[in-house]
C-alpha cells in the first residue's frame, strides 16, 4: 500500500512521543515570538485599514522581477537600510527564505562555510543545498571557528571562508560572541552572516540587534526576521548593494517566489517606526525579562538564561510534554520543544516573555510551574 510506510513512520513518532499536531491559541501566551506585543498594534492596525481604503493590493500578483514589485516593498526597504544601518535591503517573504537563499547562492564551490552546531534549520538546509564546503562547530565555541579557519586555511583552502550563526539561540536563549566573530572574520578574511531573529526589535540599541554597532561592512549579512518581535511576516536581509544585487539575479527562492504582500511590507515599516518611537516597550520588556529569568531561579533552581527566550530542559520527551500538558491544562500556553528541534536527550519547555503578558501572570506561571514538576517527580516515583 503506498501510505503504510509513512503510517509506520507517524507511529514511530507517536511510540517516542515525538508526534506533532497542530493547535491553535488558547491560554496565557508563553509560547509566541510576539514579544513586543505588535502583532495587534493599533497604529499598524490603522495603517493597514487606510491603505486598504485607498485601493491598495491585497496580494502582490507575482514575483518581484516581474509585476509583484510593489512600492510598498521598496519604501520598506529603503526605510529597513536606514533603520539598521545597512547599504541595502532586500525583503523577503520570510526569513526562512531569506536564510535559505543567502546560504546557498552566496557561498561557492570552494568556499567553506563553518556553522554553530544550533543554527536554525533555514540556515542548515541553505548549507547543505550549497555548493561549499561545510564545516559544524560546537556551539558558541570561538575557539573552534578560529580552529576551523585556520586549519582550511593551512590546507591551501583558497575560495572565501564563510561563518554562519545566531545572534540570540531560538532554543537557548543565549547569546552568539558577536564581537569576536566580527574579529575572526577580519583576521581571516572572512564572510559573516548573522540571524538575528531574535534580537530583532528586543535586543541592540532601538532594537536594531546585536549586530548593530558593526552594520556596513562589507563582510557582514545580516537577517532580521519580520514575523517575530516586529509583528508582521517575513525577513529582511542587510548586506552591501553588490551582494543584494547578486541575490535578485541568482538567488533561486527569491526570484522564483510570489513577492510578499504589499500589506506585510507595511506594517513591517510602521513597526518599525514604533521601535523609534515607543522605546518604552522595549524597556518594559527588559524589566520582564529580567523578573523573569530571576524569579524562575529563585521558584525552581533552574537556571535564567538572561533573555526573552527560557528554556527549562527537562531531558526526557514524555517529561516535557507531560509539563508542558499540566501547564495547558492551567491556562498557560507553553510547548515542550523536542528533537530533532533540540538534541537527543534535552526536550525542554521553552517559555517565551513577551508583553502579552505582566509580571503578575509570570509569577502566576512560574508558580504553577512548580506544581507541575513536583508533579510529574510524584507519578515517576510512583512509576519505579
Amino acid at each position: 500500500m503506498p501510505l503504510e510506510k509513512y503510517k509506520a513512520d507517524l507511529a514511530e513518532l507517536k511510540a517516542r512521543d515525538r508526534l506533532r499536531s497542530l493547535s491553535g491559541e488558547s491560554g496565557l501566551d508563553f509560547s509566541s515570538n510576539d514579544y513586543l506585543a505588535l502583532s495587534r498594534a493599533p497604529s499598524i492596525r490603522r495603517a493597514l485599514e487606510e491603505a486598504l481604503a485607498e485601493g491598495i493590493a491585497i496580494g502582490s500578483g507575482g514575483s518581484r522581477l516581474l509585476r509583484g514589485n510593489h512600492p510598498a516593498h521598496e519604501e520598506l526597504e529603503s526605510k529597513a537600510a536606514a533603520f539598521f544601518g545597512a547599504e541595502r535591503t532586500l525583503y523577503f517573504t520570510s526569513g526562512y527564505a531569506a536564510n535559505f537563499t543567502i546560504l546557498s547562492a552566496l557561498p561557492k564551490r570552494g568556499d567553506l562555510v563553518i556553522f554553530d552546531e544550533l543554527l536554525h534549520a533555514s540556515s542548515r538546509e541553505g548549507i547543505h543545498s550549497g555548493l561549499a564546503k561545510r564545516c559544524k562547530v560546537p556551539h558558541n565555541d570561538l575557539e573552534a571557528f578560529d580552529d576551523a579557519l585556520r586549519k582550511w586555511h593551512a590546507a591551501g583552502g583558497k575560495g572565501q571562508p564563510w561563518m554562519a550563526v545566531e545572534s540570540l539561540y531560538s532554543m537557548d536563549g543565549d547569546f552568539a560572541p558577536i564581537a569576536g566573530l566580527v574579529e575572526l572574520a577580519d583576521r581571516y578574511d572572512a564572510m559573516l552572516v548573522v540571524d538575528e531573529a531574535h534580537a530583532t526589535g528586543v535586543h541592540g540599541p532601538l532594537g536594531r540587534g546585536l549586530t548593530a554597532p558593526y552594520e556596513g561592512r562589507d563582510n557582514l549579512i545580516v537577517v532580521h526576521t519580520c514575523g517575530k518581535a516586529l509583528g508582521a511576516t517575513g525577513g529582511l536581509v542587510c548586506a552591501s548593494k553588490t551582494l543584494i544585487d547578486y541575490i535578485i539575479n541568482r538567488g533561486r527562492p527569491f526570484i522564483y517566489t510570489t513577492a510578499p504582500s504589499p500589506l506585510m511590507a507595511l506594517a513591517v515599516s510602521e513597526a518599525l517606526s514604533l521601535l523609534e518611537r515607543e522605546p518604552e516597550r522595549r524597556e518594559a520588556l527588559t524589566r520582564l525579562i529580567d523578573f523573569a529569568n530571576s524569579q524562575l531561579t529563585a521558584k525552581t533552581g533552574f537556571p535564567g538564561s538572561g533573555s526573552q527566550i527560557i528554556p527549562v530542559v527537562l531531558g526526557p520527551d514524555g517529561k516535557a510534554l507531560q509539563v508542558a500538558n499540566f501547564l495547558q491544562e492551567r491556562g498557560f500556553d507553553i510547548r515542550a520543544a523536542r528533537p530533532p528541534t533540540v538534541p537527543e536527550g534535552t526536550a525542554r519547555l521553552r517559555i517565551a516573555i513577551t508583553l502579552n503578558n505582566d509580571e503578575t501572570q509570570v509569577s502566576q506561571m512560574l508558580d504553577t510551574l512548580v506544581e507541575a514538576l513536583a508533579e510529574s517527580e510524584a507519578q515517576a516515583e510512583v512509576a519505579l
